[in-house]
């Protein structure tokens, strides 16, 4: 890992009600255009997977939003990604006091879930065949499209209502076939 990487902290980006997805898709497009991937390493949404009784009596699983108008970015802070984060629609800001971002601690992040400090080492290649052993996608068989280090996730592409779909894993979830 470059020295950059290990200055990646979480930041907590508030944002207009409703527009957390849109942000998301925002700030990841323009990573992309502006090649700043090794900055500005993963936008997040949480989600928690919710029992919602209907009307009608029936039950259903639902994704809802753990924190409403918010959205968490784990990146390098300095003038670029500030710059493209603050200025990204439906964001109104950084969390924290006045216009200084404050990271979240280790602490925070291992109560929200995400362990930033476990970072798993992989020797798999593009083109490799792997194996799903957990998660939903468990048993898929796939060759590696891409590998993204800083997300710590492979892309596969699997054979989906008749068409290829891009399909992301995390390196905790797949093994060699």
């Amino acid at each position: 890992m470059s020295e950059e990487m290990s200055g990646a902290k979480w930041y907590v980006v508030h944002t207009y009600s409703g527009y957390e997805n849109k942000v998301k898709a925002n700030i990841e497009k323009t990573v992309e255009n502006r090649n700043l991937q090794d900055q500005i390493l993963e936008v997040s949404v949480p989600l928690e997977t919710v029992i919602e009784t209907t009307k009608s009596g029936v039950r259903k699983e639902v994704q809802k939003k753990i924190f409403p108008g918010y959205v968490l970015i784990n990146m390098i802070m300095n003038d670029d990604t500030w710059y493209v984060v603050r200025n990204t629609r439906g964001v109104t800001g950084f969390v924290g006091p006045g216009s200084k971002p404050v990271p979240l601690t280790d602490e925070e992040m291992r109560n929200l879930g995400i362990n930033a400090s476990k970072k798993v080492a992989v020797d798999y290649n593009v083109g490799e065949t792997i194996v799903a052993i957990s998660g939903v996608w468990e048993n898929t068989v796939g060759q590696i499209k891409s590998i993204n280090e800083g997300k710590q996730t492979v892309t596969i592409m699997v054979d989906m209502f008749g068409r290829e779909t891009p399909v992301e894993l995390n390196f905790s979830e797949i093994r060699h076939m």
